[in-house]
């Protein structure tokens, strides 16, 4: 076909994303995100001194390498990953917020998700709903040039994970994530209904997602994002602009109609820069330990400073007990969010045995005949599958 003209199945040319095998200095393809050559020429392995080879953090012993002290710490250590390796029957949604820009908001949201993605063993997915040129595409190495808006387009062709996975890049860790335009007059035009639209077939593939949003509260992908979250992150930075700002987006979410999610959201104090002995981060985090749920404090990290991709295993032990805890704290709110769905048993202790997650590489698909906990209402779909496993024939949904 014509270059102006897209085929009608974007598998059947070149919108349907491939991974990238051609020197990646030329533009092969005319269309091609803004962006995509600076993401490739501009590398961490370019531009970072001393960056290690990527290796995998794939394996569920890797937090052990951080020491956290004598046998109580070590019981304390594993009740935490226990709480993180709760099994999740929906998916659940965590959005990353903040006001301020260069608070380390796209670094969480990555850290997190590869942290996660480490200890569960599970498919976890990190998206980029910023409209002012996010960079979250920039944490990970990518695999392909494809954007959050060229999935929305192909959403009546996406039948299964396979179909999903060719719009994303995968870190070491696990953590997939989908970047976003970072020509802002494009991806601006990622609005409410194309975010619901995605989060309602990614929802059916992937346990967890996280959403890197943008600064502003008014711009039209945030009310879903808000909607939808089931857990709300707001960064914060050790200084008086940064937890001030914080602060005021957390009254304006709770004026707003967000209260509740206000109450158990989680507060990160992010360390994007060596903290001076002027700021006093005691009395920032007392602050919001009566705004929210909790309250995570990250030192400052050079590797996460140096806004390459994120690996778990260059950063400093500290700062990885910093995400580890965070997730732990994230992992605390599983439980309430599924007996709200009616997918935990009444004690709220054990899940049904029958929907379990499956070991990596196995089935996990639910016994024919057995009814889903928790009967859905009409209209309503209720992701009761394994995660990142379909149900049995299913197909697309159509709004």
């Amino acid at each position: 076909g014509q270059p102006g003209q897209p085929p009608v199945d974007p598998r059947a040319g070149g919108a349907w994303p491939t991974p990238v095998t051609h020197d990646q200095r030329e533009r092969s393809v005319p269309g091609a995100p803004l962006g995509y050559t600076a993401a490739v020429e501009l590398s961490s392995d370019r531009l970072v001194r001393g960056k290690q080879k990527a290796k995998s953090s794939r394996n569920p012993s890797a937090a052990s390498r951080f020491r956290l002290g004598g046998k109580k710490e070590e019981a304390e250590r594993l009740r935490k990953l226990e709480l993180i390796r709760t099994p999740v029957l929906s998916c659940y949604r965590i959005a990353v917020i903040s006001l301020k820009g260069g608070v380390g908001k796209t670094t969480t949201t990555t850290a997190l998700g590869s942290t996660l993605a480490t200890e569960r063993q599970d498919k976890i997915l990190a998206i980029d709903a910023n409209p002012d040129a996010g960079t979250l595409g920039r944490r990970v190495r990518r695999e392909t040039g494809a954007t959050i808006r060229d999935l929305v387009q192909a959403i009546p062709y996406l039948n299964s994970y396979m179909d999903i996975r060719r719009f994303t890049s995968q870190a070491p860790s696990g953590l997939e994530i989908i970047a976003n335009d970072v020509d802002p007059a494009v991806s601006t035009t990622f609005n409410d209904e194309d975010y619901r639209r995605a989060i309602d077939v990614l929802g059916k593939q992937y346990p967890i997602i996280l959403t890197d949003s943008g600064t502003g509260l008014l711009y039209s992908a945030m009310r879903g994002v808000l909607d939808l979250a089931d857990q709300l992150i707001i960064i914060s930075t050790p200084s008086v602009d940064g937890a001030s700002s914080a602060s005021t987006t957390l009254d304006w979410l709770s004026a707003h109609g967000y209260a509740e999610l206000v109450q158990r959201s989680i507060t990160v104090i992010s360390g994007v820069r060596e903290t001076g002995k002027m700021i006093k981060v005691d009395d920032i985090v007392q602050h919001f330990e009566t705004r929210c749920r909790g309250v995570v404090v990250v030192p400052f990290d050079e590797h996460l400073a140096a806004g390459a991709e994120v690996d778990l295993d260059m950063m400093r032990p500290k700062t990885r007990e910093a995400y580890f805890n965070l997730s732990a704290l994230v992992a605390e709110d599983f439980a309430r969010a599924q007996q709200q769905q009616g997918l935990w048993t009444s004690d709220g202790q054990n899940p049904p045995p029958q929907y379990a997650p499956p070991l990596p590489g196995q089935q996990g698909y639910p016994a024919p005949g057995q009814p889903m906990p928790g009967q859905q209402t009409p209209g309503q779909q209720m992701p009761g599958q394994v995660p990142g496993q379909p149900m049995p024939g299913q197909a697309p949904s159509q709004a």
